[in-house]
């Protein structure tokens, strides 16, 4: 802490300001009103990455150190002030001061544990999982049922923050990042009669008189059920194309719907597939949407959901990302004509195998198609370059498997469905791949 204090005067036509920094902070010269937790999401779900304090004065960033502020059990990276709780408002001069975490701590994850028998991870179902079906395969349940509860629950963003005068505050409101400008709201399907409820992120400066592109992402089977916002706290598939970053380059329209329901099962069964559908059609009757550049992505069941769309659309998307998911490769000949990214794990038994089959197809149907093997603990310049080695090809089809055992988490084991609910942990953060998606068009 700095033995002296700090008193910034600023002109302005009402008066002078006065900021006071950590000194005045240690003396009580200020006082805390309330703390806000702050969430990001990561590949494996939500994590609790900073603490906001308000306080009734302005401080100063200058005098702030890491040293000022303590949360047990966290590791406290960086400190400074801020006009709000959002970590993106950073100022030299504000009444919030952030306090950032480690998001590697032990206690950082606010998810629930996916671990099994063995300690590999439970697997979700969606992608030939579980017990034996008709196909020697199984999930969580055929399309169309309602596994039991609410789905996935996280833990509560809470902290208690310990203050430069010695004083303790806990958190009593959550800032998720990203997450909170989703909306949520519910489709009334007049066509097929369903009612599905989805998040939508709506660029940050829409502008009706500009059209814009939509992605469609869907999850797996592990956050069915009636939390609305499950889909955007389990990792970054739909999240990642709503980041301040890529909207900065690229702004699109997200939509990701909260299915109460199995969506797809292993016996090549799909539900909700046209009102997920009739939902699309109408935003793009409410917004100014750009029909020839609408995109599909999903995990597991929500990989074939996609895959199931292309079949029975296949005019509909202008590309599809699919991630750790399989489908009938009797059924998937109409894919050869269309733009796909296929990413799937070696140590995936299911899906790894069932690409495998359906890209024998599509080759057989004359697709030009490109494969790379990449390794899942590359960082983001080693993920770019192979990017570009099988961009370079120019294929409108490119398969890329992750090398087996990359995408097992140090320390976990491959047991259960590891490597197929660990792909998706990487898969939506490779930015390249959401660069390709978005230059396709129809």
């Amino acid at each position: 802490m700095q033995s002296r204090r700090t008193f910034l005067i600023l002109s302005a036509s009402a008066g002078a300001l006065l900021a006071i920094g950590a000194p005045v902070l240690a003396k009580g010269g200020v006082q805390a009103q309330h703390a806000t937790a702050i969430t990001e999401v990561f590949g494996n779900g939500p994590r609790l990455t900073g603490v906001a304090v308000e306080y009734d004065s302005p401080v100063t960033s200058a005098e702030l150190t890491a040293n000022d502020f303590h949360v047990e059990g966290r590791t406290v990276t960086g400190v400074f002030a801020s006009t709000s709780s959002d970590p993106a408002d950073r100022t030299a001069i504000g009444r919030f001061v952030i306090v950032t975490l480690s998001p590697e701590d032990t206690d950082a994850s606010l998810s629930p544990k996916m671990h099994g028998p063995g300690g590999g991870m439970k697997p979700p179902g969606g992608s030939g999982f579980g017990k034996p079906n008709s196909h020697g395969a199984g999930g969580m349940g055929k399309a169309g049922s309602r596994p039991g509860g609410m789905g996935m629950a996280y833990r509560t963003a809470e902290a208690t923050i310990g203050l430069p005068d010695g004083k303790t505050m806990v958190t009593s409101t959550v800032r998720n990042l990203i997450v909170d400008e989703f909306q949520q709201l519910e489709f009334h399907d007049s066509k097929t009669g369903e009612t599905l409820k989805y998040n939508l992120f709506v660029p940050r400066h829409y502008d009706p008189t500009r059209s814009y592109p939509l992605v469609l992402f869907m999850h797996d089977a592990s956050v069915t059920g009636d939390r609305p916002r499950a889909t955007l706290l389990q990792g970054l598939g739909a999240i990642a194309w709503a980041s301040p970053e890529d909207q900065a380059r690229r702004p699109a329209f997200v939509l990701a719907p909260q299915y109460a329901e199995i969506i797809a099962d292993d016996d090549f069964q799909t539900s909700m597939l046209d009102t997920t559908i009739n939902l699309v059609n109408a935003l793009a009757v409410e917004y100014n949407i750009d029909r020839k550049r609408l995109y599909t992505t999903g995990q597991s069941g929500g990989c074939m959901m996609s895959i199931a769309m292309d079949i029975k659309y296949p005019d509909f998307f202008a590309a599809s990302f699919l991630v750790a998911g399989q489908w009938d490769p009797a059924l998937v000949k109409l894919l050869a004509g269309q733009k796909l990214w296929v990413l799937v794990s070696q140590d995936d038994n299911k899906a790894f195998p069932g690409q495998n089959a359906i890209m024998d197809v599509l080759e057989k149907e004359g697709a030009k198609i490109s494969r790379a093997v990449w390794d899942g603990t590359w960082n983001a310049e080693q993920f770019r370059a192979a990017f570009e080695k099988i961009d370079a090809e120019g294929s409108p089809i490119n398969y890329v498997t992750f090398s087996p055992g990359s995408v097992i988490p140090a320390g976990e084991s491959a047991a259960g469905a590891s490597g197929h609910m660990n792909t998706w942990r990487i898969a939506y953060a490779v930015e390249p791949i959401r660069e390709w998606v978005f230059r396709q068009h129809k």
